[in-house]
């Protein structure tokens, strides 16, 4: 199966969410729970253990860092990507966002609609710098894609 069972994120160390970015933790972690695609590709004639997969995301020295492991817990893999590619999408999408969370409280919804249009186009900005970034590591569909960047987000939130 090619798919993530269970997610953890590592915030040890980082500072408490705010009421809004725990409600996109939780949502992208349901969302992406109950429906993903993950899938680790051959690498160099090794044997890449079969999913389903459950998957470790921490920051770490300044990388991001993946860490898989089998649904019965034996190492599947670990990567690290550099933060540095994410930087500008992920100020981009916390900017949207704060805007996004002050309209809805004042504006009308035509002028919510617009700020969430430009938030989504951000989002996907990000959901596709992750999959160019993953490129070779791990496979994922738009969607997962979406979530997981959102999941980056909250760690780096605090990061």
């Amino acid at each position: 199966m090619t798919k993530i069972t269970h997610i953890t994120l590592d915030d040890s160390g980082l500072p408490a969410p705010t009421p809004e970015i725990e409600q996109e933790r939780k949502v992208a972690m349901f969302d992406l729970l109950e429906d993903n695609s993950f899938a680790l590709p051959a690498r160099e004639g090794r044997d890449i253990p079969a999913g389903p997969y459950r998957l470790g995301l921490s920051i770490r020295e300044r990388r991001l860092v993946f860490d898989i492991l089998t649904d019965d817990e034996r190492p599947a893999g670990e990567f690290h990507l550099s933060l540095g590619p994410f930087r500008q999408v992920v100020k981009d999408y916390f900017q949207i966002c704060e805007s996004y969370f002050d309209a809805v409280k004042t504006l009308p919804p035509s002028q919510i609609e617009t700020i969430d249009m430009a938030r989504r186009g951000i989002h996907n900005e990000g959901a596709r710098v992750l999959q160019e970034r993953l490129e070779g590591k791990a496979e994922v569909d738009t969607d997962t894609a979406r979530r997981l960047f959102t999941l980056i987000c909250v760690l780096h939130f605090g990061g």
